[in-house]
């Protein structure tokens, strides 16, 4: 049976990324408020994801030296809040697009421990042949959150009054930590037979990752996936209020149906594994969500827009269902939050960089629809590209690292 403690880290995940889909949807509504400048609409995304670029492998170390549960918890705490002083600072009306970087930039660095540690616990709740469904669970639990409810919450919220979402996601976060306590257990990892020095312990995450041939395949292969889609992701909400003339109101609709995608995606993706094995589910999914994107940039119809969407949705969700098997079933326990630290450094890392690379993309072009198509059409190359770096790796029997 599953451990019960895997329900209550659900479950907390589950009120956090319902938190942060309010606030990934009101954050650049309110940065529309206050510019329409596409660089500076990428800039928002870019500030956002810096801190997995700066503090990543540092809180991936952290999470291998402390208790997690108490890191994810402390972490739920500072963005309450600081989204509940964003909230006043939205209601006085004293807020500026420079106040907006400064708060993404501290839900960033608040992230990135929550992240790492959380992640990071997977492993110690289920065992190695519940790994597949329990991932499965978590990324339905973050589409679930972040666009089925969390879009449309922050959405229909913000044209409300515009300081009503930041008041549910710092209420969401607050309720996310509370729920951590319900959850028995230490969660600090085994101890080494010596102690080691911070610097020693970033180093060893680098090399170990940096001396498994597939990881390394696989970490530079995400790397790109997230430089190439958010090329476009960024700018989302341009596309939706100018290309598609939707309202605020209706673009938390238009993410609704990314977040029926990603459902979706969550549900297959074991079926998909199980019966094609993970590397073809992998190379597919990079595929298949470029097709998505791709097609965005072509058409300028609402409804198709969005079940394109959800297309792309639910191909990004099974890759990720892959990927963080393949790390939680190849990295020792003790290492994985180094690890994940360096793997997010450079995937997650990569996200800023492609999303002032999207607005620039974008101002040049003259359109996001145009970037979508640039976007796309660099996923599918991806695809390819991924098939020829995994050719001689058989993903579903690597050896089990031990913990």
């Amino acid at each position: 049976m599953p451990d019960r403690r895997l329900s209550w880290l659900l479950a907390a995940n589950a009120v956090g990324n319902l938190a942060d889909g309010i606030g990934k949807v009101a954050f650049p509504l309110l940065a529309a408020t206050l510019t329409r400048d596409p660089v500076q609409i990428g800039a928002l995304s870019a500030t956002q994801f810096l801190p997995w670029l700066l503090f990543g492998v540092f809180a991936g170390t952290l999470a291998d030296r402390v208790d997690r549960k108490r890191a994810v918890l402390l972490a739920n705490v500072t963005r309450a809040v600081v989204v509940g002083l964003t909230a006043l600072l939205v209601h006085t009306g004293s807020l500026s697009i420079w106040l907006v970087y400064v708060a993404a930039l501290l839900l960033g660095a608040a992230e990135t421990v929550a992240e790492s540690a959380g992640n990071a616990m997977i492993p110690a709740l289920a065992r190695p042949d519940q790994l597949e469904s329990a991932n499965s669970k978590f990324q339905a639990a973050e589409i679930l959150g972040q666009t089925f409810l969390g879009g449309p919450v922050g959405s229909l919220t913000f044209a409300v009054f515009a300081a009503f979402p930041f008041l549910l996601n710092s209420a969401g976060f607050a309720i996310a930590a509370a729920l951590l306590v319900g959850l028995a257990g230490s969660y600090r990892p085994k101890a080494p037979a010596e102690p080691t020095r911070l610097r020693t312990d970033l180093v060893d995450g680098f090399k170990w990752l940096g001396h498994h041939a597939l990881l390394c395949r696989l970490v530079i292969i995400a790397g790109l996936i997230s430089f190439a889609s958010e090329l476009a992701q960024a700018q989302l909400v341009l596309y939706a209020l100018e290309d598609l003339g939707l309202s605020e109101a209706a673009f938390g609709l238009f993410t609704f149906v990314g977040g029926i995608g990603g459902l979706i995606g969550a549900a297959v993706a074991p079926r998909l594994v199980r019966r094609a094995g993970r590397r073809p589910v992998l190379v597919a999914g990079i595929f298949t969500g470029g097709v998505g994107f791709g097609a965005m940039g072509l058409v300028h119809q609402p409804v198709a827009s969005a079940a394109l969407f959800g297309l792309f949705a639910a191909a990004v969700v099974a890759v990720n269902v892959v990927l963080a098997t393949a790390r939680h079933t190849l990295v020792p326990g003790e290492l994985l939050g180094r690890v994940l630290g360096v793997w997010r450094t450079v995937v997650w890392g990569a996200i800023p960089l492609g999303a002032l690379a999207g607005g620039a993309l974008t101002h040049v072009l003259g359109s996001a629809s145009a970037t979508f198509a640039v976007s796309g059409g660099a996923q599918i190359v991806l695809a390819a590209l991924a098939a020829l770096m995994l050719w001689r790796f058989s993903m579903d029997h690597e050896p089990v690292s031990s913990s």
